[in-house]
């Protein structure tokens, strides 16, 4: 089966989950293309220039855009997110369709994931998730030497940009591309912002969960 074959029975599959469990706010199959799949792959060219090595979609819901970033580019890849529910049905998804060597899941907390597995992610994605800035601290200690936080953002308020750039040194890491781009719309507008790992946080990561959420840095 080809890659794009793959991911749309992919995206058809958890359309019929979501019938009973919420994973997405979208029930459209072409709607979900545009914003699952062709967003998803929106950030398979700053993906494909990450370090060799596994790859992370931190907070990935349903599966977006982890695993159409998975096929697309073979690698290796965790899916992350805390609602155990999610990860069953995507678990049981991946493993109909084969996909369980490749892609793999983990339930729980960004910040306990890099207690288990510290340093061993060379990306990661996170889509609508958080702050730039909350993203940076979550991912810093996950990432290898040179690995890619890869943040998928629609709007990015001035004073969030400017607070992240600001934390560039304290977390160990440096902007090294931002692109903007629109989906086949016309109207919809992705921005793609990608940090790499340079050197240890000046501060110990990760603190106790929740914290860079409620007392961001």
């Amino acid at each position: 089966m080809q890659h794009k074959d793959l991911i749309d029975l992919y995206l058809k599959k958890i359309l019929e989950a979501n019938e009973t469990t919420n994973l997405t706010r979208i029930s459209s199959l072409d709607e979900a293309r545009k914003l699952h799949i062709e967003d998803s792959l929106a950030g398979l060219q700053e993906l494909n220039s990450a370090p060799e090595g596994l790859y992370g979609d931190l907070g990935t819901g349903g599966g977006f855009p982890g695993v159409p970033l998975a096929i697309e580019s073979g690698r290796k890849t965790v899916l992350v997110d805390s609602v155990q529910k999610k990860i069953a049905i995507m678990e049981s998804i991946l493993s109909e369709l084969e996909l369980d060597e490749l892609i793999t899941t983990y339930s729980g907390r960004i910040e306990d994931l890099a207690i288990d597995r510290p340093k061993s992610f060379a990306a990661l994605t996170a889509r609508a998730l958080s702050k730039l800035s909350v993203l940076m601290e979550l991912a810093s200690p996950l990432l290898v030497k040179n690995g890619l936080l890869i943040c998928y953002k629609a709007n990015i308020q001035e004073d969030e940009w400017d607070h992240a750039l600001s934390l560039q040194s304290k977390f160990g890491l440096s902007l090294r591309s931002d692109r903007t781009l629109t989906l086949s719309d016309g109207e919809t507008s992705r921005r793609i912002v990608c940090f790499e790992k340079i050197g240890k946080p000046k501060i110990k990561l990760p603190r106790r969960v929740g914290l860079a959420q409620k007392k961001p840095l």
